[in-house]
């Protein structure tokens, strides 16, 4: 498998799944700002949407958009549980969390990264965004991870876009629980691993 990413993107999150996993994979930069490969390579020939991640299959098949590759990834490593059954409800709970963090959160994000948004927006996005991590601080407490005491894709995701904060100036140091389980993703092998690889951490 081949997946396409951009270094502290929303890629980093198929990317720690990767490492979770166990899959032979390779990674292979596409920077969201050049959309050019190391080789050279234009990446919308690639993929015509230009936006990462995007997963290639062996048999040259690909699948993009994030909580989809996770599910794909998780599915192919079933021992390593990083999503529960499919047709079970925990599965359905997954999926609820993903779509959350991709529509509240990690869309909430974009207007804040884009340079042609008004200033006097931001204010209210940063609103929003806080709101709906106040709402995962609620979750969170007593639990390890989103799912309970075991880390799912779900966790790949949201531990990405909590990534941003700083970023954007949004403050997140109101919420305890999100912080301790920050902490308990970072050092995760797999996490670390990934970052270090997109050159984020040394």
């Amino acid at each position: 498998m081949k997946l396409y990413y951009s270094a502290g993107a929303c890629s980093l999150s198929p990317h720690i799944v990767l490492h979770e996993s166990g899959l032979p994979f390779q990674a292979l930069s596409a920077p969201t700002k050049t959309h050019k490969l190391d080789d050279g390579t234009d990446y919308y020939t690639i993929n015509p949407l230009g936006y990462v991640p995007l997963l290639e299959l062996d048999d040259g098949r690909r699948l993009h958009e994030g909580p989809a590759i996770v599910q794909y990834i998780a599915d192919q490593a079933p021992g390593k549980h990083l999503a529960p059954a499919n047709g079970t409800f925990e599965r359905y709970k997954l999926q609820e969390w993903l779509t959350f963090i991709g529509t509240e959160l990690h869309k909430g994000f974009s207007p804040l990264f884009n340079p042609t948004t008004p200033a006097d927006y931001k204010p209210s996005c940063l609103e929003r965004l806080s709101s709906r991590l106040q709402w995962v601080e609620g979750e969170l407490a007593g639990k390890q991870y989103l799912m309970g005491d075991t880390f799912s894709v779900a966790d790949a995701y949201l531990f990405t876009v909590t990534n941003w904060a700083p970023y954007v100036a949004l403050d997140i140091s109101g919420f305890p629980n999100l912080l301790a389980y920050r902490a308990r993703v970072a050092a995760r092998p797999a996490v670390v691993a990934a970052m270090k690889a997109e050159g984020l951490i040394k």
